[in-house]
């Protein structure tokens, strides 16, 4: 198997992670719509792939943006094999801070974002009896520690998430959930906290993954086998005891 001729839509994809996916994927032959809220980043990334990438300026906590972005990837490419939903965001802080604000935008990027994008294909996926759903979560939904509390919620919503449309799909859908540990991208920019923003330099004092690491885990999981499928990848720098 391999993602040569794969349709692939990916969320986040003006950045980190998510851009080094799309690019990984193209490179393997894969079709890819790039879908973020940044216009420039996604024009940009487009030309640099090449005629393999098409995109589609979205915000995933739109639910009809994500239905629009699915409707547009089976129309260009005409049909959708894989969707890797990793747009999110990470703005830590201690409960008693009361940032209520981040806690609803981490909840509605990072859970309702993953729901919408399953709803824009999963029906799609259905009908043709096959697809694949990969989720970005982070080892944060395997675990919470302090002022992670909230964004450790929503990942481990993901992980639930993907659980649940596993059992539901078996046999048709295969469902990749991906537990990233540090990865140098701008995920960290969201932090606004001046509690955790005073203390992250001695908190995460080793060296990072890139999001080429993670790209090859979703290229790899996509390239397996028909007959089986990666339900969980958990990739840490070789430093990171979290």
């Amino acid at each position: 198997m391999s993602a040569e001729g794969k349709s692939v839509i990916v969320t986040g994809a003006s950045s980190g992670i998510g851009a080094a996916t799309a690019k990984r994927l193209a490179e393997a032959g894969a079709q890819v719509m790039l879908a973020a809220r940044r216009e420039d980043r996604l024009k940009e990334l487009a030309k640099e792939i090449g005629p393999n990438a098409s995109w589609r300026v979205t915000d995933v906590t739109n639910h009809n943006d994500m239905l629009s972005l699915g409707q547009a990837a089976m129309k260009h490419f005409g049909k959708v094999d894989v969707i890797v939903n990793n747009a999110g965001i990470m703005p830590l802080s201690p409960l008693a801070n009361r940032r209520v604000e981040e806690w609803d935008r981490m909840i509605d990027v990072n859970i309702k974002g993953v729901l919408y994008g399953i709803d824009a294909v999963l029906s799609h996926m259905l009908e043709r009896k096959e697809g694949h759903v990969i989720n970005v979560s982070s080892v944060a939904g395997l675990m919470t520690n302090p002022t992670s509390a909230v964004y450790s919620g929503t990942k481990h919503a993901v992980k639930a998430i993907s659980e649940g449309l596993r059992k539901e799909t078996a046999g048709i859908i295969r469902v990749t959930t991906i537990y990233p540990g540090k990865v140098n991208t701008e995920l960290a920019h969201s932090i606004k906290d001046p509690d955790v923003l005073a203390g992250i330099g001695d908190r995460f004092n080793y060296t990072g993954l890139e999001g080429e690491d993670i790209a090859e885990a979703v290229h790899f999981a996509i390239a397996s086998p028909r007959n089986m499928v990666l339900n969980d990848i958990v990739i840490r720098p070789i430093e990171q005891v979290l």
